[in-house]
């Protein structure tokens, strides 16, 4: 899976959770119970219902077990979204595979 828009690249997750926000990317999405939950507002999605539109990976610089990966998410409602997860030793591997079955298009 690789998918990185083309003029985002970014430095820290932060950065690009920001600028994510200022393209219409407001909901922080968690996984559980095999869907996508919105905290904010109880909004629910199967992996059918969203498509991968970004993905931009992150290696701490101090800290190797410091890797994240952050998904830029669309819904078939229209809500726009990202889902943070580690990846390597510490990744959720029932979020890993949900992930997967998440189709990635171009936006």
């Amino acid at each position: 899976m690789k998918l990185n828009s083309q003029n985002h690249n970014y430095d820290t997750l932060s950065e690009a959770m920001n600028d994510l926000k200022t393209r219409g990317y407001t909901y922080e999405f968690d996984f559980k119970e095999n869907n996508i939950h919105s905290n904010s507002d109880g909004k629910e999605f199967s992996a059918d219902k969203l498509k991968i539109v970004e993905v931009h990976r992150f290696e701490g610089m101090s800290n190797p077990d410091d890797n994240t990966i952050l998904y830029a998410i669309y819904c078939a409602d229209g809500s726009k979204g990202v889902v943070v997860d580690a990846y390597g030793m510490y990744a959720d591997p029932e979020k890993t595979k949900f992930m997967e079955d998440i189709e990635i298009v171009s936006e």
